[in-house]
């Protein structure tokens, strides 16, 4: 079941990107699963709030508030009952007399041994599994982020950043991308409130495809009746995320932070909570509980959905659907350990993935 299922997998990923160049709504999708199980465990929702390693993926700005310690994060984690796995690595370093970050963040998304069965058929019709061969196919993403401080009062500190984004994607020997990108970011942060700004893809990311066929494969893909693709140019729209989170003094050892994000996209209509022709929009909503800073409590809700709903034989009836999920950490001096339970689907046909994230602060003094 697992290697039918990788099979349909590098199918499609091969043969999505054999058109000619245009935009594409879900171009370089696994640059949307997140980063980092604080932030998946709070429903993506972090433009505003982030400030550590992690800030490289959900908002650059966010790096202006890792000061005076290298801060680094890694994440693993699988889906699809360990057919793709996912892992994530970052890190952050004041420069400058803390006048400056600079943050470097590595991406993976993997899945292993898929079987080519393209030559599974012999050309007397009989069935040879010994020609089964496998590959892998896997999409890589490397990030360069730089922020700073730009402006501060009495009243907000406002930080902005930059990423400069190298995609590389490779299905097997048939075919790679290379792609390139950048994205931009502001935030404004008060005692309690956070206010955050992003805009990904600003000058329209690309990844140029090109495929290698011999001339065996390409006759095999002509008999059964497949497309051969040829060079082209994926091209991925811009999108802004705006966030705002705010932070609730409950007692003396217990703070809650609540942060919503509205994620507004330009590559027309999607099943999004707002859907127009041109733009639409899909928000995401988390929260975190924080006992004396060192034990962690979070939720969140995100990809709302208009869908028909599994009790209608008729399939006239359609409900709101979303993908929940939960987390939780703790803090023992300089090292985080971060835990999230989330999903792939929605709340009525759960998939659901564990991941796990650590994050180490280097030279943070035990007082600090």
């Amino acid at each position: 079941m697992k290697k039918s299922i990788a099979a349909c997998i590098s199918v499609f990923v091969l043969f999505s990107v054999s058109g000619f160049s245009q935009f594409r709504k879900y171009s370089n999708e696994f640059l949307n699963i997140g980063a980092g199980a604080r932030g998946l465990g709070m429903g993506s929702a972090q433009v505003a709030s982030v400030k550590d390693a992690t800030s490289g993926y959900w908002n650059p700005a966010g790096l202006a508030e890792v000061k005076n310690n290298i801060d680094a994060t890694i994440m693993h984690a699988e889906y699809f009952s360990g057919i793709a796995k996912y892992d994530y690595a970052a890190v952050a370093v004041p420069v400058q007399d803390n006048k400056r970050t600079v943050g470097f963040s590595l991406l993976r998304f993997a899945v292993d041994d898929i079987p080519n069965t393209l030559f599974l058929v012999e050309p007397d019709g009989s069935i040879n599994y010994n020609n089964i061969k496998s590959f892998s196919s896997a999409d890589y993403a490397f990030l360069m982020s730089v922020a700073q401080k730009v402006k501060e009062n009495d009243n907000y500190v406002l930080n902005a950043g930059l990423n400069a984004k190298v995609i590389y994607r490779k299905v097997g020997k048939f075919a790679n991308a290379w792609g390139f990108g950048l994205d931009a970011g502001l935030q404004m942060r008060g005692k309690k409130w956070n206010i955050g700004l992003v805009a990904k893809d600003l000058t329209t990311t690309f990844n140029a495809w090109s495929f290698k066929f011999t001339d065996k494969e390409k006759e095999a893909l002509y008999l059964t009746k497949n497309d051969i693709p040829v060079k082209s140019t994926e091209l991925t729209a811009p999108r802004l995320i705006l966030g705002g989170a705010y932070t609730f003094d409950i007692g003396a050892n217990f703070k809650l932070q609540t942060e919503a994000n509205i994620d507004v996209t330009f590559d027309g209509k999607r099943n999004t909570v707002f859907s127009g022709n041109t733009v639409s929009a899909d928000p995401h909503l988390g929260l975190e509980g924080a006992i004396k800073d060192v034990f962690f409590v979070r939720a969140g809700v995100t990809n709302f959905q208009r869908a028909l709903s599994d009790g209608d034989t008729l399939n006239q009836k359609k409900v709101w659907i979303y993908q929940p999920s939960l987390g939780a950490g703790f803090k023992i001096k300089n090292v985080n350990i971060d835990y999230a339970f989330t999903n792939l689907a929605n709340q009525s046909n759960p998939l659901y993935t564990h991941v796990i994230s650590l994050r180490i602060i280097f030279g943070k003094k035990n007082d600090e």
